[in-house]
C-alpha cells in the first residue's frame, strides 16, 4: 500500500466532515464543519503550545457582534462549539465572519491527501458506520487521537506531516464489528 503523509490538520478535516456527514448533515455543510473543527482544534492546541496568541478582546468582541447581528447560531460537534450561518445553500461555518466555501475545502483536502483521498476517506465513512450517530458525536474526538498520523509531539511536530497508519482505522473498525471485515 502506498505510504500515506499528511498534516493532521488536513486528516482532522475530512475525519470531522465524516462525523458530521454521519450527524445528518450534507456533504457541503459537513466539510465546512470539518474545517472548522480543525481550526479550532490547532488554535487550541497552538495556544497551550505558545505558537499562537489569543486575538485582542476587543476584536473578540467585534466579531462576536457582528455574529450576532448576521444571526449567527453555534453547532455543537465533536465536543467544539462552531459558529456557523444559515445560508440559502445550507449551514456554512463562519470564517470570522465569512461564510466557509465548500468548495475550498475540497480543493484543500484533495491537494493534501492527493489521489489517496478517496481511499481515506472510504475507510472513515466505514467506521463512522459502526457508531450509532450520538455516540459517535462522543467519541469522534477520541477515535481521532487514536487514527491521527504521528508526528513528534510538541511544538517539533506543529505542522509537520505524519504517515497516516490505514491499519489504524482498520483495527478500529474491526474493534466496533468483531468478526466483520474492515
Amino acid at each position: 500500500m502506498t505510504e500515506i503523509r499528511v498534516n493532521r490538520a488536513p486528516f482532522l478535516t475530512v475525519w470531522a466532515a465524516v462525523v458530521a456527514r454521519r450527524l445528518g448533515y450534507d456533504q457541503d455543510e459537513a466539510l465546512t464543519l470539518g474545517k472548522a473543527i480543525a481550526g479550532v482544534t490547532a488554535q487550541a492546541k497552538g495556544g497551550r503550545l505558545g505558537i499562537y496568541e489569543p486575538r485582542p478582546a476587543a476584536e473578540q468582541e467585534k466579531t462576536a457582534a457582528k455574529r450576532t447581528e448576521m444571526g449567527a447560531e453555534r453547532v455543537e460537534l465533536m465536543d467544539r462549539l462552531v459558529p456557523c450561518l444559515r445560508t440559502e445553500k445550507g449551514l456554512r461555518a463562519l470564517e470570522g465572519t465569512t461564510p466557509s466555501d465548500p468548495d475550498s475545502v475540497r480543493l484543500y483536502l484533495v491537494s493534501k491527501f492527493k489521489d489517496a483521498l478517496p481511499l481515506v476517506e472510504g475507510k472513515l465513512t466505514a467506521l463512522a458506520a459502526c457508531f450509532e450517530p450520538s455516540e459517535l458525536d462522543r467519541q469522534a474526538m477520541n477515535l481521532y487521537v487514536r487514527m491521527r498520523p504521528v508526528v513528534q509531539s510538541g511544538e517539533a511536530g506543529w505542522g509537520k506531516a505524519g504517515t497516516l497508519d490505514l491499519e489504524k482505522i482498520d483495527a478500529l473498525i474491526a474493534e466496533q464489528n468483531p468478526g466483520g471485515t474492515p
